[in-house]
């Protein structure tokens, strides 16, 4: 009997490989009826049903994944009486719709009509319906899927008859998360796309295919500081995002959150700065969490009095240290993971811990033999406290312990092949934007100029990349500050926007000073500038000056309209403002403070990629601007060259930013600055970049926070990439099976790094090839200074159709059955190895064809 159990055991163990592996090319479909929807978890899924009363469809990701989103309906009396209630909220954003048939009416015959017609209205929407209707046959031509509740308990009779109407099957379960993935295996046999989860849907549950959990829940403490100040932002989210995961602040003095919701989690890090005024409750919470395998990482502090009681119950033992000067301590071991940009200096704690079962990081030993370890990979999770986190010297916050290995070793974060927001067919991102401050400012060697004037003809007509330059309304309205020079210097924005590689934004009217200071839709004067006789508020702010812009300094046929604000002042706009930007289709970018430089190569000093305020995102920079490196434009007024230090900092030995130069409108005024501006322009352009608007960088950043992926084995599948086109492997010896990866244009290697190049297509699936094999026998592109906006993968030929906004520079890998060919013809064509170069003069668009025999 032992020997038949143990090969049940072995039988099924296969069968779950077998079964799993297959998954990923399968059907999913996911119901989530709770709020705040993660994209990341439901993305991938085929069928994504929703409660729209808690979803919010003005976020990034109902907009890119609405196609398979759908809309529960509860069809009862009501709804058969009134049509017209899907017409308004909270319906009326959706496309598709899955009606829920109330057992009240499930025979009622009005329900045939109803679809019908419903169809005939919604041409282009999706319908699903639930299995109790019993006249599914009169209605399938109107459906895409139906739903099946308790469908393991469907009689075979009444299965048969669901699959002959040939439409996608539903099978809905609910069970406890242990016997989930089983269940799912039993609904794949009998016919169904899967998905298991609790009863009320109010949990992520499982299908044939699964999200990896991307979230890591941070708990932080915002009762006397704004998020964006708080370090698990400003020093925590850069090491998550770089790793592939995202950040998610809550504030603890909402109350703890339920244990019971947080399965979608990847981890969990406690960085407060302030000590929780209930440990208990916090330790509590935090047993919940290890015993459901979620793995707490401790960030600077315990957040709580490290007394010996409650540290025991996490297996640490802590005991009061020498605190005399006498007592001397010494390093006896350190881990690799500690010192990373600076030495711990053991001067601070005066508790001494002693994990047991860990993994020690830092340990010290003091003149009477005693021992502490402030830093430890544990069973539960890990922390890093006091002098093994991180250090403050002369105000810069330096990192002790590696963050990027510590959060993922401590969380036991799975190693990702991660979505790339700096780069673009293996070539560094560039861009650059203008805050529209000092427009009218005079020219000192010519005061009869104004910076504007000097921008426009000694910048935007030399350098022809992509710009993106605002206004501040104020500055320029004949209702606004200064009406005797409104002409002239809206004559200079007409001229700015009319060239080509020039974008219109807003820099808002009046320039908020301090977004958190709105109230009610209103800004006291002090909090921005002061124009005579004008009415605040957010639409005036942003929407009224976006289409002033468009109506009144854009050309009639041109394609470039203002859709983005740059924000003003501190650049932290609130939830008021960032729901305002959302529901209004405008892109979003300031913020974020990047100035990590030779004198200060301190990685706290590169921001994240944005920052969540509700389910919002706000768009951080590439960069600071010009007005910190001149030190409050007080000097010296060349000081922005040393921007360039940040963009060679933040390229190695990681690629954390793209390359984008943001300055102010008033550089134009003064010689120094105008020159610092073209030495970082001719430095740039000397840079493998591909160039674009900051109208095309601010969709990339959004992508990666609602981006959905998958992984068996070596195939990854990706949904969500609507404007994010990269995946970047933390190796440099990579190679991606083409014949397997049909939307892959190539890769690129770069220092320790390998960048994936993928198509227009929102969804990939990419296989790595395990065994690491040089392409030598694929032809493939390896980087352009333009994107592709056409790939077309046949057995023997491949076409590329590039658009860029600079002259194309196109480098592929040529198997050595494979020719090359363009239209039009390239001006050079450099030959190395198997490589091939192809440089173009005048030309921006080109499509490129590789035939192989």
């Amino acid at each position: 009997m032992k020997h038949l159990c143990y090969s049940k055991i072995i039988l099924l163990t296969i069968f779950l490989s077998s079964s799993l592996f297959a998954s990923i090319s399968q059907k999913s479909a996911i119901v989530y009826y709770g709020k705040a929807v993660s994209y990341s978890m439901v993305g991938i899924h085929n069928y994504i049903i929703v409660e729209p009363k808690n979803t919010n469809p003005y976020t990034h990701g109902f907009d890119v994944y609405k196609d398979k989103i759908y809309a529960r309906v509860v069809l009862n009396k009501e709804l058969l009486k009134d049509k017209t209630i899907l017409s308004s909220e909270p319906y009326s954003s959706f496309k598709n719709f899955y009606f829920d048939i109330d057992d009240n009416i499930k025979n009622n015959s009005k329900i045939t009509t109803f679809i019908k017609n419903f169809k005939l209205n919604h041409q282009l929407g999706k319908l699903l319906i639930n299995a109790r209707f019993s006249k599914l046959s009169e209605i399938v031509d109107s459906l895409n899927a139906i739903v099946i509740e308790k469908a393991t308990s469907l009689s075979k009779e009444r299965l048969q008859r669901l699959k002959s109407l040939n439409l996608d099957l539903i099978g809905l379960e609910s069970t406890s998360i242990m016997k989930q993935d089983r269940k799912v295996l039993v609904l794949q046999n009998l016919g169904f796309i899967p998905y298991v989860a609790d009863y009320e849907y109010l949990r992520y549950g499982k299908s044939s295919k699964n999200a990896i959990k991307r979230e890591i829940l941070t708990l932080i403490d915002e009762k006397k500081l704004d998020r964006t100040f708080l370090g698990a932002h400003q020093s925590g989210a850069m090491p998550l995002e770089y790793l592939g995961y995202i950040q998610k602040l809550y504030d603890i003095n909402k109350g703890l959150p339920d244990i019971d919701y947080l399965g979608h989690y990847a981890g969990v890090v406690i960085w407060l700065r302030d000590e929780y005024e209930s440990p208990q409750r916090l330790l509590k919470w935090i047993l919940g969490l290890k015993d459901r395998g979620i793995k707490v990482a401790f960030a600077n502090s315990f957040g709580f009095n490290t007394d010996e009681l409650l540290l025991k119950s996490l297996d640490i033992e802590v005991y009061d240290g020498d605190e005399s000067l006498q007592n001397k301590r010494k390093i006896i071991y350190q881990d690799k993971m500690i010192g990373f940009e600076i030495d711990p200096s053991l001067d601070k704690s005066t508790l001494y811990l002693n994990p047991n079962n860990a993994k020690k990081l830092l340990t010290y030993e003091d003149s009477n033999g005693l021992t502490s370890t402030p830093a430890a990979i544990t069973s539960w999770g890990g922390y890093a406290v006091s002098e093994a986190f991180s250090t403050v010297l002369d105000d810069e916050n330096i990192w002790i312990i590696n963050p990027f290995e510590f959060f993922k070793e401590a969380l036991k974060l799975k190693p990702l092949i991660i979505p790339d927001p700096t780069t673009e067919n293996g070539n560094r991102l560039f861009f650059t934007h203008v805050d529209g401050d000092g427009m009218i400012n005079r020219v000192e060697s010519d005061p009869e100029l104004f910076s504007g004037d000097t921008i426009l003809n000694d910048i935007l007509k030399v350098y022809k990349i992509p710009h993106s330059i605002s206004l501040i309304g104020a500055e320029v309205s004949p209702n606004g500050l200064y009406p005797k020079f409104s002409t002239r210097v809206m004559q200079i924005a007409k001229e700015m926007y009319a060239l080509e590689n020039v974008e219109p934004a807003t820099h808002t009217f009046t320039h908020p000073f301090f977004w958190g200071k709105i109230k009610n839709d209103n800004l006291d004067e002090e909090y921005r500038l002061k124009p005579k006789g004008y009415k605040f508020s957010l639409s005036n702010e942003l929407s009224g000056t976006l289409k002033s812009i468009n109506k009144e300094l854009i050309e009639k046929d041109s394609t470039k309209l203002a859709q983005t604000v740059f924000w003003s002042g501190d650049c932290a706009p609130r939830i008021v403002a960032l729901d305002y930007v959302y529901k209004n289709k405008i892109l979003n970018i300031n913020g974020g403070d990047t100035t990590i430089s030779n004198t200060n190569p301190w990685l706290t000093r590169v921001a994240p990629l944005g920052l969540e305020r509700g389910e919002y995102y706000q768009i951080f920079t590439g960069a600071q601007n010009e007005n910190v490196f001149t030190n409050d434009w007080l000097g010296p007024f060349w000081g922005f060259k040393r921007v360039v230090q940040t963009f060679k900092r933040t390229n190695s030995p990681r690629r954390l930013k793209p390359i984008d130069v943001y300055y102010h409108l008033y550089s134009g005024s003064k010689a120094a600055s105008v020159n610092a501006l073209k030495y970082i322009f001719d430095w740039s352009l000397k840079q493998d970049i591909l160039p674009i608007f900051t109208s095309e960088y601010i969709p990339k950043v959004m992508d990666y926070f609602t981006v959905s992926i998958a992984n068996e084995n070596n195939y990854w599948l990706y949904d969500g990439m609507r404007n994010l086109k990269t995946l970047r492997v933390e190796k440099q010896a990579v190679s991606v099976d083409f014949k397997n990866s049909k939307t892959t244009l190539g890769i690129k290697h770069f220092e320790n790094h390998t960048y994936i190049a993928l198509n227009e297509k929102m969804r990939h699936l990419v296989k790595i090839d395990s065994e690491n094999r040089n392409n030598s026998k694929t032809s493939y592109l390896i980087s352009s200074n333009a994107k592709v906006t056409q790939y077309i993968n046949s057995s023997l030929n491949k076409s590329f159709t590039f658009d860029g906004h600079i002259d194309l520079k196109l480098k592929f890998h040529l198997a050595k059955n494979c020719k090359i060919s363009s239209n039009p013809l390239a001006s050079k064509v450099i030959l190395s190895d198997e490589n091939s170069l192809l440089e173009y003069k005048n030309t921006k668009k080109a499509i490129v064809n590789v035939l192989c025999r």
